[in-house]
């Protein structure tokens, strides 16, 4: 089973880029690679000569490219969409640059019993089997604990349908008090109770307005870079005339819909909410995030690294630059975060590590 380490061991890191969803158990290894390495020689696909293609690997459905041009690797991830061929169905995936820091598989324990008797914990589990492929389960434990391996890109979408799901046990459940309350600034999974009002909790992060409006749970990164980097959210809220209300509490976000204007065809918010979730799955799946730590720095550092931020910001219109006390977060595609880090780290006077 290849790794990192056979790239690393290549010495071809800045021409090698890691691929994520291919179809699990449709072909054989072999000729699954075959069809990677077509794919990304087609110029179509701003592809070019491919020197090799490692799978299978230790994470189920990722793969490494290496192509023989630093460019090519390049030009490969800013193309935004890469689709396998037809008899592939047309398996839409997901690449970005090669790190030997990048998490390939990751390690988690999930507390289903969260949800109570709320859901049927061997059913939703199977659903999430099915709707994800790529991760491994273990058997699940009678006290509602399960484990899960798995891409670091797989285990974020299981982290949003799971949220998705407590979105949806919380429509369901509209007859609660929430007149009067304060939102939860504690982190909402960690709210959660193992009983009848196992959701609780979470009902304390939503508006008055999710009663007779439409809800959505998001990723806090992906509904900022929706809000502020994608005109389309703005413009459709008011070509529907629809009022949303949205509360970042960390790493989720609740969006709350509703019509303003009387009259309004009543199903305008559930459509809203369509096209949003829409957005936000193609954002969740093209965006990444880079850090820059400003804890502990000197301030002569500091200043110098929001310097360099802003100086780049014209030249990345479609990185988002998130500015908070104890770090920066830049937000975008995978091409330009990296370009954008880069960039910084050059400004400052420092190597990319």
């Amino acid at each position: 089973m290849a790794s990192v380490l056979n790239v690393k061991e290549s010495k071809a890191p800045e021409r090698t880029v890691v691929v994520a969803g291919l179809p699990v158990g449709l072909f054989s290894d072999q000729l699954l690679a075959l069809l990677v390495k077509s794919h990304f020689q087609d110029i179509k696909n701003e592809g070019g000569d491919v020197e090799d293609v490692i799978y299978p690997t230790r994470t189920k459905g990722v793969a490494y490219v290496i192509f023989k041009e630093k460019k090519v690797a390049e030009n490969v991830i800013r193309h935004k969409k890469h689709r396998l061929a037809r008899k592939a169905r047309h398996a839409e995936l997901t690449v970005s640059h090669f790190s030997d820091k990048i998490f390939s598989s990751v390690n988690a324990i999930l507390d289903l019993s969260v949800f109570g008797k709320e859901v049927t914990l061997e059913t939703l589990v199977k659903d999430l089997k099915k709707k994800i492929p790529s991760l491994n389960f273990s058997p699940l434990k009678p006290n509602g604990r399960i484990s899960v391996e798995g891409s670091f890109l797989a285990v974020k979408r299981l982290k949003e349908s799971l949220l998705v799901r407590a979105c949806s046990l919380l429509e369901k459940d509209r007859n609660f008090t929430s007149e009067g309350r304060k939102w939860n600034r504690q982190n909402p999974q960690r709210n959660i109770q193992r009983s009848n009002n196992s959701l609780a909790s979470v009902r304390t992060l939503v508006p008055e307005t999710a009663r007779s409006g439409e809800m959505l749970v998001l990723d806090t990164d992906v509904f900022l870079y929706l809000q502020h980097k994608c005109r389309s959210y703005e413009s459709t809220l008011k070509k529907f005339h629809i009022l949303s209300q949205e509360k970042v509490d960390g790493e989720i976000t609740t969006v709350c819909l509703k019509n303003i204007q009387v009259g309004s065809q009543l199903n305008n918010a559930k459509h809203v909410k369509e096209l949003i979730e829409e957005w936000s799955h193609a954002l969740y799946l093209k965006l990444r995030k880079e850090t820059f730590i400003l804890e502990g720095k000197e301030k002569k550092e500091k200043r110098m690294i929001k310097w360099a931020c802003e100086q780049l910001s014209s030249r990345y219109p479609e990185v988002l630059i998130n500015f908070y006390r104890a770090h920066i977060d830049i937000i975008g595609s995978s091409s330009d975060t990296y370009l954008f880090k880069k960039g910084v780290m050059k400004l400052i006077g420092q190597k990319v590590s």
